[in-house]
């Protein structure tokens, strides 16, 4: 600890642990001359050095200082500090950082906060509803400092009306400062003036984006409402156009050469950036695989613009028809992508791998390599599953190595499943586009043995990296995936013994017991609403420090390695391999670890949001033009206010408000994931088939409505046999619709 602080600090001073500790033995509030003299604090510029920390803790909500200028513990004065999610009605909640229940927030409450926002606030009472209520004491951090939204005008005042509902409160636009925007143009502003509890937010427009609904619009407020940066410096630019656009003999020194050997990068179609090549050959005692990765770390070295840059990206953005990549295009792709045909440099792990899945040994070295062949997913399967007899010949000179690594996808592939990974098999889709940039359709995207091939290749490369780096003590940003909480398995066992089915494992599941489960129901009509609960009931995977296993995949030990061109933690785990080979000293230490998988963790859900917010929207705009249609549909979501139904022809989901299910009162199970009619006993319960129309589309909050037309037989029955079906103890809570098609993505790994 001593360290660290000298590290960061010319003079060492207590940590903060150190004064949480003291205040947590006093059981009182103290001054700050009691702390300093109680923690050694002397001299002027030590003195100096602990006032800034203490106004850094009470910045950050760890102390609160009282009307007597005394510092205690905010959970000793029923103190609570986290981040507010905003609500389009005008209440919020505040999910505290260090864990616990929601504080409930009153729009009155929330005149002062937008969503976002970190704030302390104190536990005030409970509502009639049973939740604890929440009163602002103070706000620590702005999550924003612009909004993104349409300009409009009343009377001689102008107001943008914020994009994102859960920002509730309009920003005040005074005459001069609309910076000439018209009446419903999509602008940013600038927040000047912040709400108090007697007025609201007041603004000056600082960027005009177009008209409402203009091609890209979408994708343009979606970057600016979640804070995505995406555009690069002029110092960013000209680190990386400083790089000679070739590898040169001097920067292929002391690496070891790959160029002969005939590794082959495998990609989807429209793929752009290449950062990931595989070569397998068999060596008497099964497979010698080379996982060759870009190394982006040989360019983008640690403190640089270009690092530093990256890091606040934290990951490329995955956009419909654009991408906003981590790093600039000279090195995306360009000199960081595995491009065929020319010299690359690169980090490679050589992995042998015995003939029933399991690796043996492994290695990390820094290689030079060239491409032999850019294949896409759809080639190798034609190749390696239908024998493409012209295909075959096109690459004749490396399907030899191909069959290779088919043989050793599926020992690897053998010996996961023998392990109990999870591997849940539901439906992704991809929307094509016409030329005007309007969808034209959504499709299913279709899985082959190619995409598992190369997916096996990566995952057994990204084990070794985290093994690597942990049998050498290097701290590092595994990727993690906690066990499932325990609330969430204790809904999941009722709605599967509902089922007639069960979950092995007791208390403590394993990833075994779920692919056990998964495996023994793929004949089963509802085989994809039980795959669909039991994602629902896992853990987010993140990056962390703390090495606690991948739950999902099953590995005890799991980072990634393979993406450095798009992802930063893939970026450290390279420097940290490097630090390793070389011998030296790795720059961060397990706080500066947290600290990056904490960002990381965040700019990959940032990404994602932002992603799911255009797609939202696109499918509306799609929808729009298709009032009036019927289409077959399975039950996605089940809330207290209605159903959302998945459309099985366009792959769209929408809500039958609970208003339109009938002349009758419905209740909400939500352990059963269903809703029953009191009255007439009908159910309405996840995954089960409907037919409905579209009647209703509202492009401005990205929201389609349908109708029913026809349900599945059975429904009624159904319910009248389960007798209302709620357990003792159960509590009643509504789980909000956030918008996002969470049956039809693969959990990210």
């Amino acid at each position: 600890m001593a360290d660290r602080e000298s590290s960061r600090y010319e003079f060492p001073v207590p940590s903060r642990e150190a004064v949480l500790e003291l205040l947590m033995q006093r059981g009182e509030p103290l001054s700050y001359r009691e702390i300093a003299d109680a923690l050694g604090v002397a001299g002027e510029r030590d003195e100096d050095a602990f006032s800034r920390r203490l106004r850094a803790m009470e910045r950050d909500g760890q102390v609160l200082k009282n009307r007597r200028d005394r510092y205690a513990l905010p959970s000793k004065m029923d103190m609570v500090h986290g981040r507010i999610i905003g609500h389009p009605d005008g209440f919020g909640f505040l999910v505290p950082e260090e864990g616990g229940t929601d504080l409930f927030l009153s729009p009155k409450e929330m005149r002062i906060a937008l969503h976002g926002d970190r704030v302390l606030a104190r536990v005030s009472g409970v509502d009639n509803r049973g939740r604890r209520e929440g009163s602002i004491v103070e706000v620590l951090e702005r999550a924003r400092k612009t909004l993104v939204g349409r300009y409009i005008t009343s009377g001689h005042v102008g107001f943008l009306v914020p994009q994102d509902k859960r920002v509730s409160q309009d920003v005040l636009i005074a005459r001069g400062d609309e910076l000439g925007a018209t009446e419903g143009q999509i602008v940013v502003a600038e927040v000047m003036e912040w709400p108090t509890r007697r007025t609201g937010p007041v603004g000056r427009v600082i960027e005009i984006l177009g008209e409402h609904l203009g091609p890209g619009m979408e994708i343009e407020v979606a970057l600016r409402s979640h804070d995505l940066p995406h555009i690069f410096s002029e110092a960013v630019l000209r680190e990386a156009d400083a790089y000679a656009p070739v590898v040169s003999p001097e920067m292929a020194q002391g690496r070891e050469d790959l160029r002969s050997v005939p590794l082959v990068t495998i990609d989807g179609e429209d793929a752009r950036d290449f950062d990931d090549a595989v070569y397998a050959e068999r060596d008497g005692k099964g497979f010698r695989l080379i996982v060759a990765i870009a190394d982006v770390s040989h360019y983008v070295r640690s403190g640089s613009a270009l690092d530093t840059e990256g890091y606040a990206r934290g990951n490329s953005v995955y956009f419909p028809r654009r991408v906003i990549p981590m790093l600039p295009e000279a090195l995306s792709n360009g000199l960081c992508s595995i491009n065929p045909q020319v010299d690359r440099l690169c980090m490679a792990c050589e992995m042998h791998v015995s003939p029933a899945g399991k690796i043996r040994e492994f290695r990390f070295f820094e290689g030079v390599m060239r491409s032999q062949a850019r294949l896409t997913y759809t080639k190798v399967a034609a190749m390696l599953v239908d024998r493409d007899a012209n295909l075959l010949r096109e690459y004749a000179a490396v399907v030899p190595h191909l069959e290779n690594l088919y043989a050793l996808y599926k020992a690897l592939h053998t010996e996961r499943l023998k392990r109990g990974a999870v591997d849940f098999e539901l439906p992704e889709t991809k929307i094509e586009f016409d030329d005007n940039q309007k969808i034209k359709r959504i499709v299913p995207l279709q899985r082959n043995d190619a995409h598992k091939l190369i997916e096996e290749c990566m995952l057994a490369a990204n084990v070794c990296a985290a093994e690597y780096l942990g049998k050498n003590k290097i701290p590092a940003p595994y990727r993690i995936h906690e066990v499932p909480p325990p609330d969430k398995l204790e809904d999941l066992r009722v709605f599967l013994g509902e089922m007639g089915l069960s979950l092995g494992g007791g208390a403590k599941p394993q990833a075994e017991h779920y692919s056990k489960l998964i495996h023994s129901m793929e004949k089963r009509p509802d085989a994809r609403l039980v795959q669909t609960v039991l994602l629902r009931s896992l853990s987010q995977a993140m990056y962390s420090p703390d090495n606690v296993g991948h739950f999902a995949l099953g590995f005890e030990n799991y980072t990634h390695f393979t993406s450095p061109i798009r992802r930063y933690p893939d970026l450290v785990v390279h420097r940290a391999i490097k630090s390793v080979l070389r011998r030296e000293r790795f720059a961060l230490s397990h706080e500066n670890m947290k600290v990056v998988g904490q960002h990381c963790s965040m700019t990959e859900r940032r990404a994602d949001e932002a992603t799911r917010e255009v797609i939202r929207l696109l499918k509306a705009q799609y929808m729009k033009g298709r009032i009036g249609e019927e289409f077959d549909g399975l039950i996605s979501g089940v809330t207290d206010f209605g159903i959302f139904v998945e459309l099985s022809e366009v792959h769209v989901d929408g809500l039958v408000h609970i208003t339109a299910l009938g002349n009758d009162y419905f209740r909400f199970e939500p352990k059963h994931h269903r809703l029953m009619g009191e009255r007439t006993r009908q159910v309405f319960r996840l995954g089960d088939k409907v037919r409905v129309r579209v009647v209703r589309v509202d492009l401005d909050e990205a929201k389609i409505d349908f109708e029913l037309v026809g349900v599945a037989t059975g429904a009624v029955e159904r319910g009248m046999r389960k007798e209302g079906g709620k357990d003792r103890g159960e509590k009643r809570h509504a789980q909000g619709h956030h918008g996002q098609k969470r049956t039809g993505k693969k959990k990210r790994r």
